[in-house]
């Protein structure tokens, strides 16, 4: 009883007491107090044995307590209607993911709900989105700005020009993801503007499909200009500019608010932001703007 009083922090007396107050909220003892050295009785076996089980699940959760107050422990569920950003967005999981193993990360695409609801219900924890809003709960990360370009195939009728403008795609077949209009550029931006209204809109939901389908001359699309870079180089694909100024978009990594400066969660975002600038072309710095 002294040697454990003395790993408790208390006096043998007030150890005695404590365990006194127990066995009469139980009703039995927990001791043999007449034997030498003291033995358990059954009842104390049980807590001895309940105390071996619970005490390590304390322990593990309390250094688990400590590791999220740091900020190096949590979830990502990411949420994306940017189905081209595979491009930059699974080499930045794949360098995160060495950094912070203990992160719980999940992705999300075509989401089948309001994103920002979402975001502020804990549905998911990080939103890639070209659309800000000011909602103060949210706070939108700055990752790049980027023009987005209508491709078609060599063969098109377009691809003798550079610029194309609303009125020229009013028989066109556009191709595009399985996104509402009004949460695509493309649409929101360019088109909807100058109520311009596509003869057909055909969905595909990978990018690699939809430049197939493109190149076939099967319909033409938007895609940023870093996404079908390659292809245009190779002749594969032919890109015009969307109006005389182009259609330039920024994209943030929108988070809540408090969550913002965690430390997995900063981390993720200059992580997305430094691969993405390594990887791509033609990117540019977001404009800074009052959130």
């Amino acid at each position: 009883m002294a040697s454990a009083a003395r790993d408790v922090y208390v006096s043998q007396s007030a150890l005695s007491h404590t365990i006194h107050d127990l066995e009469e909220v139980l009703g039995q003892m927990l001791f043999h107090r007449k034997s030498k050295p003291l033995r358990f009785t059954g009842a104390g076996l049980r807590l001895l044995s309940l105390a071996d089980e619970i005490l390590p699940q304390v322990d593990s959760a309390e250094d688990d307590l400590k590791r999220l107050k740091l900020g190096n422990e949590g979830r990502l569920l990411l949420a994306m209607e940017c189905h081209s950003c595979f491009d930059w967005l699974l080499p930045t999981l794949n360098e995160y993911r060495a950094q912070f193993p203990q992160v719980e990360l999940d992705l999300r695409i075509g989401m089948p709900f309001d994103p920002y609801p979402a975001l502020k219900e804990h549905m998911v924890d990080v939103i890639f989105s070209t659309d800000p809003t000011d909602d103060p709960a949210i706070y939108f990360a700055p990752l790049f700005r980027y023009e987005s370009v209508l491709i078609c195939s060599p063969r098109h009728r377009l691809a003798k020009r550079k610029i194309v403008h609303p009125a020229d795609l009013l028989e066109e077949t556009i191709i595009t993801y399985p996104v509402e209009e009004k949460r695509l550029d493309f649409f929101s931006r360019f088109l909807n503007p100058a109520g311009a209204i596509p003869r057909r809109i055909r969905h595909t939901e990978l990018t690699m499909m939809l430049i197939q389908l493109v190149a076939s001359g099967q319909g033409v699309a938007a895609l940023p200009s870093w996404a079908v870079h390659q292809e245009v180089a190779n002749g594969t694909l032919h890109s015009l500019k969307l109006g005389r100024k182009g259609l330039t978009c920024d994209l943030y990594g929108a988070v809540r608010r408090e969550d913002a400066e965690l430390g997995y969660m900063s981390a993720f975002i200059s992580t997305s932001r430094r691969v993405s600038f390594k990887n791509l072309r033609e990117l540019s710095e977001v404009p800074t703007r009052s959130r």
